[in-house]
Formats: C-alpha cells, sequence, structure tokens
C-alpha cells in the first residue's frame, strides 16, 4: 500500500501535505510542515487508541505548538549563550530561550518540507534545502527523511549533506501518551543509560556525566514516572545510552499505565533527552477535541548530547561534504 498524500491547507503562500501511512497494526499521519508526527493510532482491545500527542486544526501548529511530533533542528535541544567556535571564529545565533537558542531557532520543525510518495510500500519522503546563514548557521544543506511504516514499526532515515562543515543534530520531538490521554505519570520507563548530562540553571551541561541513580532516576530496571521519586519525577535531561549496548534491542521502552501498550525505540545516537512535559497547557484543543495538560507527554528524543558544539568531552555534532549526517530512528507500538 503506498502513501496516501492531499493537501490540507496554505500557510505563508506555501501548500500543506498531510500523508497518512496504515498496516493492519498502525495508522499514521505526518505533516509537510515540520515533518511533524501529526497522530499514531494503534489496535487494542477497545479499538484503535491514540498514543501521541497533536493538534486538531493545522492552523494551530504555527502558533501553538510546542514541537509536537517535529523533526527539530539543525541543532536539537540548547546551545548555550547562543554561539560556539567553528574553523577558528565564533558563529553567533539568536538566542529563543533566555541568553540560550533551542532547537536551532525557528528551525526545521517550523519549515514546510517537500513531501513525495516512497515508491511502493508505506512511506513517504520528506526533504528541506536549508540555505546558507538560516537561522544564522553557516553552510547550505540538503536535508532528506525517509518515513516507512512496516507493521507496528516507524522508521526515520534522517541524512544532510553540507556544502561546508557545519553542525547538525535533529530529533524525533513527539510526546508519546500511550493511554490515549491523562498523565503519563503511571507509564513505566525502560532506557538503556548508565549516565545523564549534568546541567546548570540554563539547562546547559557542565559536561560531566552523572551515574544514574545520582540526583536522577536510574531508569535501567523498568519503573513508572510516579514512582521515580515518590512524587513525579520532573525531568527534561540527557541520558548517556550505555556504551557497548546491543543495538538489536531497543534502547528505550515504555509501557501504558494499563500495561497493554508497550512502545519500544532503537537509536544509533549516543543519547536520549527525556522531558516528561510538566508545564504543558495550550489554550486549543487537541486530537479528538482533548485538552492536554502537565505531565500530559513524555518525550524520547533521541540525539547527540546538548550544546555539543561547545561541548569536546561530546560526540562531534560537526558534519561536513566528506562526513555527511546520518541518524536511523526506529519506532514500534504494539500489544505486550
Amino acid at each position: 500500500m503506498t502513501a496516501e498524500i492531499r493537501e490540507i491547507a496554505r500557510h505563508e503562500g506555501e501548500t500543506i501535505r498531510q500523508a497518512t501511512l496504515e498496516s493492519d497494526r498502525a495508522r499514521v499521519r505526518l505533516l509537510s510542515w515540520g515533518c511533524v508526527l501529526r497522530d499514531w493510532r494503534a489496535p487494542t482491545a477497545g479499538g484503535w487508541r491514540r498514543c501521541t500527542l497533536g493538534l486538531e486544526r493545522f492552523e494551530d501548529y504555527p502558533v501553538h505548538s510546542p514541537s509536537y511530533g517535529a523533526v527539530v533542528g539543525r541543532v536539537a535541544n540548547r546551545i548555550g549563550a547562543a554561539r560556539f567556535p567553528l574553523g577558528g571564529r565564533e558563529v553567533r545565533l539568536t538566542p529563543n530561550e533566555g541568553p540560550n537558542i533551542l532547537h536551532g531557532g525557528h528551525g526545521l520543525g517550523r519549515r514546510n518540507w517537500r513531501m513525495e510518495a516512497d515508491g511502493a510500500g508505506s512511506s513517504v519522503r520528506l526533504s528541506y534545502d536549508s540555505p546558507d546563514g538560516e537561522d544564522g548557521f553557516p553552510g547550505a544543506v540538503a536535508f532528506e527523511i525517509v518515513v516507512r511504516l512496516a507493521g507496528a514499526r516507524l522508521t526515520y532515515e534522517m541524512r544532510a549533506r553540507p556544502d561546508r562543515p557545519t553542525p547538525i543534530n535533529l530529533a524525533q520531538h513527539a510526546y508519546w501518551n500511550l493511554d490515549g490521554g491523562g498523565e503519563v505519570l503511571d507509564h513505566r520507563l525502560r532506557l538503556d543509560a548508565h549516565a545523564w548530562a549534568e546541567i546548570d540553571a540554563g539547562k546547559i551541561p557542565t559536561g560531566r556525566l552523572i551515574p544514574a541513580g545520582e540526583g536522577l532516576p536510574d531508569f535501567r530496571e523498568a519503573r513508572s514516572l510516579r514512582d521515580a521519586d515518590g512524587r513525579g519525577i520532573v525531568i527534561d535531561h540527557a541520558y548517556a545510552l550505555s556504551e557497548g549496548r546491543d543495538r538489536a534491542q531497543p534502547a528505550a521502552e515504555l509501557v501504558s499505565s494499563s500495561g497493554d501498550l508497550r512502545l519500544r525505540l532503537w537509536t544509533d545516537q549516543p543519547s536520549v533527552q527525556v522531558y516528561d512535559a510538566p508545564r504543558l497547557t495550550l489554550p486549543v484543543p487537541g486530537l479528538d477535541g482533548e485538552r492536554v495538560a502537565p505531565f500530559g507527554g513524555l518525550c524520547l528524543e533521541a540525539q547527540n548530547f546538548p550544546d555539543a558544539p561547545n561541548r569536546p568531552e561530546f560526540p562531534s555534532p560537526i558534519a561536513s561534504p566528506e562526513t555527511p549526517y546520518s541518524q536511523r530512528l526506529e519506532i514500534e507500538i504494539a500489544a505486550t
């Protein structure tokens, strides 16, 4: 079955498209705007259940979306003081979170990408050509993402080829809720991560990795978010995935409060940013008219570490024509 693509809106003179990918185990909708994963439904004993947060109307995305389902970048997460060194000079960006920059400023998650069906099967290809200097970043970059649904598994193949050295770090920014609504605090999370990146008051890493369980919960054994500290953990931190881990095994697993649905995530990235959305409130309705509230979704953002352009302790985020960027992400939601 090929992807169904249709026009759903106009925004700033551009046509916004939506792709529908379907199998007997998943129903997924994607937007050309921001490569947004708008909706994912999985079959349960009670019918098809919504598993991610999205907005009912496209018109609300540019105004109100907190990166719901977007692919964020050029550099996902935070860059301290909105500046970094590159090739012997300092690159200065425009801050959008205090003195820092988050998710690349305006960013890829707020651009309209080209969208087309990708051959046979339920898959779609999205592409975007970012010009030199966009959002302050040096170099022109050709971005391409192929999203493919097979059974209950959605695969992202992300690639970026710059015309000169420049930092790139993409992250899929879905807010997961396997209950279909309400809080996620009684979801159980397992994360194959031995440490987390210490941060300062501005949420910028110090470069130090703290062993899991010291200061933040150790999720190497599955535990509920509520039980993690007895009250419901407030967390927005990058967990360092264990070195030498078996890549055939999922890096993260999330189980619904009732225990009937499980999300599994595979990644080739060094960290997963865990964010439990403690201040999540929107003035507009979500999918099916739902009004979201704090702790209404959990983000599991596979990526390089925050502030990597300024931190030699972390893997280098610099891509070049000779070493283009790539990332593979697989997500599966199925009955337990």
